[in-house]
């Protein structure tokens, strides 16, 4: 099972990065996908999360309307277009899988992509 994330980098204040997060050895389709985030001193933020049922996705206030998840089950594939990006939003940012069933739920994790926005 791996989640791979890629995409982080360098942007400056008000710029836009995609983040990408490939998974493989398991069915992403039958997941919830979501992004976490950690910043160095920080605790751990959720920041999205994709629904496996109607494919909604719930965001954190601090990304509402500036961050949007798409997900390609195909491809098993999930995203992250980050637009007017703040130095707040740096961070590691990891994907995560779950899928719960009766009395245990699963959990995946990527490694991470390091996000720095700064001039």
């Amino acid at each position: 099972v791996q989640l791979q994330a890629s995409g982080g980098g360098l942007v400056q204040p008000g710029g836009s990065l995609r983040l990408s997060c490939a998974a493989s050895g398991f069915q992403m389709e039958y997941y919830d996908m979501g992004w976490i985030r950690q910043a160095i001193g920080k605790e751990r933020e959720g920041i999205s999360c994709n629904s496996k049922n109607d494919g909604s996705t719930k965001y954190a206030d601090s990304v509402k309307g500036r961050f949007i998840m798409p997900r390609d089950n195909a491809k098993s594939t999930v995203y992250l277009h980050m637009n007017n990006l703040k130095p707040e939003d740096t961070a590691v940012y990891y994907c995560h899988a779950r899928k719960r069933y009766i009395g245990r739920t699963v959990d995946y994790w990527g490694q991470g992509t390091l996000v720095t926005v700064s001039s």
